[in-house]
This record gives C-alpha cells, sequence and structure tokens, in this order.
C-alpha cells in the first residue's frame, strides 16, 4: 500500500511506539488520527507531527470496550474521513506493583479488555469499514508471547492471543480486502516499561530482567510496521523486532478441512 494520501488510525498514540508508528506515517505522506486515552499525549504527538508539517488530529478514545471501539471509529470518519490503515497499538501491563497473582481483579480485567478485546475490537470495526475499499490493520503484539512471564502472566497471555489471532485474520485478505499483520517486539524503550503503563514507578521485579540489556528503539519499531503496510503480500505475519534483527513466526498449519 502506498501510505500517502491515505488515513491513519493509531490507538496508544500518546507515547512510545504508538507515537513513533505517528511519526512515521505522518513523514510518510498519511493524515494520521492519534487516539489515546491520555488526552496530553495524544496532543503532544499531535503538536510534534504538526510542527514538522504533518497532518494529525487527536481523538480521545478508550478501546476496552465496544462504545469505546465505535465511538473512535466513528469519530475518526467524521473528523478525517473512514481510514484504511488501523494500528491497534494500546497497551498496559498487569504489574503496577504486585504483579502476578497479587493484581487485583480489576486489573486483571482491565489489561484483558483492552491488550487482549481492543485488538480483536478494533481489527473488526476496521475490516468492517474497510470490506469495499480494502485496507491494512498492524497489532501490537511483544515477544512476551514467546516465553514465559511469571511475574505477569496476564500480559504475556494477552499477547500471545495477538499473535495467534493475527495469525487466524490472514484469509482477511482474501475474503474482505483487508490485511492483518503484527509486529512483535522485544523490550522496547518506552513508558509501558519504566512506568508499567499506568504512570507509577517500575515494579521492583522487572527491573532485574532489564538490568544491562539495550532497549530496541520505538522509530525501529514503527520502520517494522510500516514496511509491513507498504508490503502488499503482507497477511497474517507476525514480525519479531529483536535486539539481532527481524523474523516473521510461523504459523501452524490450519486442520484438515472433513
Amino acid at each position: 500500500m502506498d501510505i500517502s494520501g491515505k488515513v491513519a488510525l493509531v490507538t496508544g498514540g500518546g507515547s512510545g511506539i504508538g507515537r513513533a508508528i505517528c511519526v512515521a506515517l505522518a513523514r510518510a505522506g498519511a493524515q494520521v488520527a492519534v487516539v489515546d486515552i491520555d488526552e496530553a499525549g495524544g496532543g503532544e504527538t499531535v503538536r510534534q507531527l504538526r510542527s514538522k508539517g504533518g497532518k494529525a488530529t487527536f481523538v480521545a478514545g478508550d478501546v476496552s470496550s465496544p462504545a469505546g471501539i465505535t465511538g473512535i471509529f466513528d469519530a475518526v470518519s467524521a473528523a478525517v474521513g473512514k481510514p484504511q490503515i488501523v494500528h491497534n497499538n494500546a497497551g498496559i501491563m498487569t504489574a503496577d506493583t504486585p504483579g502476578w497473582p497479587e493484581a487485583s481483579l480489576e486489573r486483571v480485567y482491565k489489561v484483558v479488555t483492552i491488550n487482549a478485546a481492543g485488538v480483536i475490537m478494533g481489527t473488526r470495526q476496521a475490516v468492517a469499514l474497510m470490506k469495499d475499499t480494502g485496507g491494512v490493520v498492524i497489532n501490537t503484539a511483544s515477544t512476551t508471547a514467546l516465553t514465559p512471564l511469571p511475574r505477569d502472566a496476564v500480559y504475556a497471555s494477552t499477547k500471545a492471543l495477538v499473535v495467534h489471532f493475527t495469525h487466524s485474520c490472514a484469509e482477511l485478505a482474501e475474503s474482505h480486502g483487508v490485511r492483518v499483520n503484527a509486529i512483535v517486539p522485544n523490550a522496547t524503550e518506552t513508558p509501558i516499561i519504566a512506568k508499567t503503563g499506568d504512570g507509577v514507578t517500575m515494579a521492583p521485579w522487572l527491573a532485574p530482567l532489564l538490568e544491562g540489556v539495550e532497549l530496541i528503539k520505538p522509530e525501529a519499531v514503527a520502520a517494522c510496521a510500516l514496511d509491513l503496510i507498504r508490503d502488499d503480500k503482507a497477511a497474517g505475519i507476525c514480525r519479531v523486532i529483536d535486539f539481532d534483527g527481524e523474523r516473521d513466526l510461523q504459523a501452524a498449519a490450519p486442520p484438515a478441512q472433513p
């Protein structure tokens, strides 16, 4: 897909990977709808994009409920037109302080609804809007989907869901004209690491895991996302961005039809 002139909707665009994606899309000529529950962060992203000549609009939104999802897509469509690019990027960690399994049920529910349901519902709405004209969906997963993370099992499990869900959406490219792919970054230099995504200090158990680790830059993750958007053959791809390069995860073969 040629990104120039397209409308792009990015959730969690107020910081970290989301902001880097917004910057990259704007540089490529997209009209970017920056979506975030954090109005200050989203507004700052818009300010940065506009200061460099980019086209950007902020839309406040919460991806954790059906009403929130429909509200986001309706608001973006009304403000700048129907999106041809949707990046389901919003996400938080369970590990506000105690981690798993001590985290409250309310926190667990919030992580699941944002990280998992938000991606599924966002993809569903994107497909409904783009099935006649075509488009691209990018989902943000994490390499925690691939290895156990005992102190944040909920976060890791939601990211594993994103990987499997994206693989399962590969056929939508043929049936609905919408390509669904995912980026799967290793530890990245974002606020979700420093503040566990909730404005608090880093969880004590997390710091030792990251000691001496050179975090991936959000800009590298954004570049990978744009590669998947531009590649018209990419569908159901989950691309790992690791410290030593990139690789695509292989999906299991679907069961034989009876």
